[in-house]
């Protein structure tokens, strides 16, 4: 006979859910499974909003149900570890990523290749507490990393990490373009920084360029809709890091690249793209795709951040806050992460 759910799902939690594409997110009681013998158990601290917890939570593109519980930039510390667990202990400072939601078979999927799995099994995400996990999802972060503003790097900081790493846009020296300074422009800098390169922050808004370069630390900034700037920088950069999720024009971008320069394409656009292969052809010039980045990556990028002293710039809420957090996030109206203090929401 089988088990009741119930049985196999004994452990309460609550948490915060969306029921409907109106992305309202209330008060969620559910059930998690017992800690099994490879599973970490976390208290979780804080939880970074990102901008597709706001295009999922409204089925916006079109593959979600509901009930839905977002969050996937999860902070805390071990509670409890299962008996087969090697690589954690109870208090250990731990995050789970965007690969709270892989198959646990890694074995199919190679080397570092986790965030590309066919076989992904759709979880509950991180605006609740307690969470367990496979070990093998989880991570640890060094102890001069915080939390918090390290929470959100587990997805924005491997975002564009990774692609700057696996197209080989990481040697000191090189140019690289960052387009959009938001959530994951900010962090893209920081690390192309830290890295030795030469950083140009792209933007439309020109009131951005005094942020990017004295605070952020970028060495050149090109407003893209000026046509002057965009000329005198043509040819100049090794590859640009393009993480803006509207729809916008490419061709100008492909212009300001070297001759087997690349355009990595890390946003997430809901239409179609503009793209002529005569640029492209005559430059011998790539544009390419990057998603988050596998375990094995994901840990590198979180030890060389806190190597380097990188977090993202954030503002911490309360639970109770997310939905106007929410509204805020569709405005742009956030420098440059929202992180939920969980911990101190579950006390109020």
């Amino acid at each position: 006979m089988a088990a009741s759910a119930e049985n196999e799902r004994p452990v309460k939690v609550l948490g915060w859910a969306a029921r409907d594409s109106s992305g309202l997110l209330s008060p969620f009681e559910f059930s998690r499974r017992v800690t099994g013998e490879k599973d970490v158990t976390l208290k979780v601290l804080y939880c970074g909003i990102c901008h597709s917890d706001l295009h999922n939570v409204k089925n916006e593109w079109g593959f979600m149900s509901y009930p839905m519980v977002p969050g996937h930039e999860i902070a805390g510390v071990v509670t409890e570890v299962g008996t087969k667990v090697t690589k954690f202990k109870v208090g250990d400072r731990v995050g789970v990523g965007c690969m709270i939601g892989s198959c646990h078979n890694c074995a199919n999927c190679g080397d570092n290749l986790e965030n590309y799995c066919p076989e992904m099994v759709p979880v509950y995400g991180g605006k609740f507490s307690p969470d367990n996990d496979n070990e093998h999802f989880v991570f640890k972060f060094p102890n001069n990393m915080p939390l918090d503003g390290g929470a959100p790097l587990l997805c924005a900081g491997i975002t564009v990490y990774s692609p700057l790493r696996y197209y080989g846009l990481d040697k000191p020296g090189m140019h690289i373009g960052v387009v959009g300074l938001g959530g994951l422009g900010h962090v893209a800098v920081k690390f192309a920084k830290a890295m030795g390169l030469r950083v140009t922050v792209i933007s439309t808004s020109p009131s951005k360029k005094e942020e990017a370069m004295n605070h952020l630390g970028a060495d050149a900034f090109l407003v893209s809709q000026d046509a002057e700037q965009m000329q005198l920088a043509l040819g100049t950069l090794n590859g640009i890091i393009d993480t803006v999720s509207a729809v916008h024009a490419l061709l100008p971008l492909i212009g300001l690249l070297k001759t087997h320069g690349k355009l990595v394409m890390v946003g997430l656009t809901d239409k179609p793209l503009e793209l002529l292969t005569m640029p492209l052809l005559l430059g011998r010039k790539i544009v390419g795709g990057s998603a988050a980045g596998g375990i094995k990556e994901t840990q590198e990028m979180i030890d060389f951040a806190a190597e380097h002293g990188i977090t993202a710039d954030i503002e911490v809420i309360l639970m109770d806050y997310v939905n106007t957090a929410m509204e805020r996030l569709a405005k742009g109206d956030i420098r440059y992460r929202f992180v939920i203090d969980i911990g101190n929401s579950l006390k109020s």
